[in-house]
């Protein structure tokens, strides 16, 4: 069963820029609720999707700098990479068919 990975601003770059495969970053805090209701969302979306896609949280107290180079503002914020690039991004707690329904087009 694939695993979420937890980057920081220190392995961001090599955990999501240099990533061979397409990542789904999750950008989460504690304190948010919203956060807490994604989560065994996201652990899904990292098991259905294993070996096609890396899937990985930030947690932005924690790791503020990356953040703000991609100007999150809103807890949660999913930010899709390809290429080292973002190609997309959810802001807020959605059902796990919005997520997959981009994650098509990013796979594809």
């Amino acid at each position: 069963m694939a695993k979420v990975h937890d980057v920081t601003d220190a392995t961001f770059e090599q955990e999501v820029l240099k990533s061979e495969l397409p990542v789904l970053v999750d950008f989460w805090a504690e304190w948010c609720a919203p956060c807490r209701v994604l989560a065994p969302v996201v652990k899904d979306i990292a098991a259905s999707y294993d070996g096609r896609l890396r899937v990985a949280k930030l947690d932005v107290d924690s790791s503020p700098a990356a953040p703000a180079r991609f100007q999150v503002r809103a807890m949660p914020t999913l930010l899709f990479f390809k290429n080292g690039q973002v190609v997309d991004s959810i802001v807020g707690a959605v059902p796990k068919q919005k997520i997959e329904a981009k994650l098509q087009t990013l796979l594809a």
